[in-house]
């Protein structure tokens, strides 16, 4: 008599947060594909392990990250439970408080481990694998070989963050700044390429503080310039990069090849100096400007988002009006606006001077305004021009993508150009995007 087979585990990921979290996810996946015996379903349908990779940068990601929790144990409380990510490293008793199930919780610097705790056949009664995330030094090592069904990967290269801004928590649920060594970054973008990627996001927590860690010392602009001797048939997009961190090396290396993207995001968080220094970001707004100014010099189309951080403890409406003259006469194409959100455990969440929330929320939606006009400008401005788009998958009939600057593009194409390169013509601005046309056919290779 031949013995049956065991059944399938069925295995579940939702993943809340930021491209690291993305990236880290795929990760699990990665390591999941490879196992005999797994089957990898949605969630939150019925599965036997559920993996939720929290996060915890807002008041409401941290809620999400609950209600995430609350599902999975609805949809099967039998199910082996595994929490991980930002929530879970800050908040673990939290966690375990919400059910009567028990949990196996895997802190930011133990991810590497994640698979082996998910698949483990013992049971996981207050388990957790959490350690002091302070003490970490070394990144986690993590590979990634499925980045789910996008044309565009993230990799990240970095993890952590020693400048400790008043407002936020991350750097207490991720540690201190800690870098991918440049051999093992150029050898994941090798299997991204190899896999069809055409797109690649470099990402980390601290991405401009790349590299200061390593011995001997490594940098973003000498990343990017390995990666770009390879000569992979690959776009490259930098993630997040703080003001003081944009130097002139970096930009000469993105001005100098067709295969980086001109595309910046920069956090400013307030546009006054006093608000500034309260949240412990070290630079006045002048040297913001200067920074814009200067990234549009090296890039003159270059698109350039903004974060903005709304309503911190102490911002009164001269300070405010000081944020949005400023984010109002400066060339950036789009802002990122967030309402202050009290972390326990950050300094700000003492201080005097909490803003009232309809305040801001009142002033959220003047700069989420002011956001739509620079959108719409930037868009406007490059109709007419030709653009390189990668096709993404179409919807509401026609095919979409961005284009080297981040414009949203819609236009009519075949379906099967999905992933390629095409030239279109910018031709109008409607439903949010621009809309346009191509012109002439793929290109096998970016850049």
């Amino acid at each position: 008599m031949v013995a049956s087979s065991p059944p399938m585990k069925k295995i579940a990921i939702t993943t809340l947060g930021c491209k690291v979290n993305q990236f880290e996810s795929a990760a699990f996946v990665s390591a999941l594909d490879s196992r005999a015996g797994v089957e990898l379903v949605d969630f939150p349908g019925r599965a036997d392990v559920y993996i939720i990779n929290t996060c915890a940068v807002t008041s409401r990601a941290a809620a999400q990250s609950r209600q995430l929790i609350r599902r999975a144990l609805r949809a099967n409380p039998e199910a082996r439970l595994v929490v991980t990510g930002c929530y879970a490293q800050i908040a673990p008793l939290d966690i375990i408080d919400i059910g009567d199930t028990p949990v196996c919780i895997v802190g930011n610097g133990y991810k590497h481990r994640l698979v082996e705790v998910a698949l483990a056949d013992t049971g996981c009664d207050l388990e957790m694998h959490m350690g002091d995330i302070s003490r970490k030094q070394e990144i986690c090592p993590l590979t990634v070989t499925r980045f789910g069904d996008r044309t565009r990967a993230c990799l990240k290269v970095q993890d952590g963050c020693d400048s400790f801004c008043s407002y936020c928590i991350v750097p207490h649920a991720r540690g201190r700044s800690r870098s991918l060594a440049p051999e093992k970054a150029v050898a994941q973008a090798e299997l991204f390429a190899a896999q069809g990627y055409r797109e690649m996001v470099l990402t980390g927590i601290h991405l401009g503080h790349y590299g200061r860690d390593l011995a001997p010392a490594a940098s973003l602009p000498g990343l990017l310039a390995s990666l770009l001797d390879l000569d992979l048939p690959v776009r490259y997009r930098l993630s997040s990069l703080e003001p003081t961190e944009i130097s002139d090396e970096l930009l000469r290396v993105m001005a100098g090849s067709a295969a980086v993207m001109p595309c910046l995001h920069i956090p400013l968080q307030s546009g006054d100096d006093r608000i500034l220094k309260r949240m412990n970001r070290r630079y006045p707004a002048a040297t913001f400007a200067t920074v814009v100014e200067n990234c549009l010099r090296h890039l003159p189309d270059a698109a350039i988002g903004v974060d903005v951080l709304v309503g911190f403890p102490g911002e009164d409406d001269d300070a405010f009006a000081n944020t949005y003259r400023l984010l109002d006469g400066l060339p950036v194409t789009s802002l990122h606006v967030f309402p202050y959100s009290k972390r326990p455990g950050t300094p700000a969440a003492a201080m005097a001077g909490q803003v009232a929330k309809a305040v801001k929320e009142e002033r959220v939606a003047l700069l989420r305004d002011l956001d739509h006009k620079k959108r719409v400008a930037f868009a406007l401005r490059h109709l007419g021009t030709v653009r390189r788009v990668l096709v993404e998958a179409p919807r509401g009939g026609r095919l979409r993508g961005f284009t080297e600057n981040y414009i949203p593009v819609g236009f009519t194409g075949d379906p099967g150009l999905v992933n390629q390169l095409v030239d279109v013509r910018l031709e109008a601005i409607g439903d949010g995007m621009a809309l346009g046309s191509m012109v002439g056919g793929a290109e096998g290779k970016a850049g």
